[in-house]
């Protein structure tokens, strides 16, 4: 499970260096698209698959699933680490993510996350504000 937060800089191709940690948890390819709070999601392949099985299990006739559908599927890319374990970012995502100059690589079960620091210095500190319902924490700390 990758974790951690690592500040990178996105380069003038559109190109994000993964830090050593979470290479291996994408080294047989990924799917970048759109993710919650204005970042963006990378997926390894075997994680997508499942994420694609739960997007046809949504119901066609209920008008929220199809527009979730249409916002996340329609933003998905595949993508490798190139040799310098870099991932090409499309400029559509970046432009949703708001990535420029520096992007923050951070781990979350099951994908990692690109973010423009100031959305992820902004989500950080909306948590630290108002923390998730106590039920949902419930079995979270031993």
């Amino acid at each position: 499970m990758p974790f951690g937060e690592y500040p990178y800089t996105i380069d003038d191709k559109g190109r994000v260096v993964l830090p050593p940690t979470f290479r291996d948890f994408v080294e047989d390819g990924m799917i970048l698209t759109r993710g919650m709070e204005g970042c963006l999601y990378v997926f390894p392949l075997a994680s997508w698959r499942r994420v694609e099985e739960q997007l046809e299990n949504l119901p066609l006739t209920d008008a929220g699933s199809r527009s979730f559908v249409r916002f996340f599927y329609s933003g998905a890319n595949k993508a490798r680490l190139d040799n310098q374990s870099r991932v090409s970012v499309p400029q559509t995502l970046r432009s949703f993510a708001a990535l420029e100059d520096d992007v923050i690589v951070a781990g979350a079960p099951g994908r990692l996350e690109l973010w423009n620091p100031a959305r992820w210095e902004a989500a950080i500190i909306a948590v630290q504000d108002n923390p998730p319902n106590p039920e949902l924490l419930a079995n979270f700390v031993a």
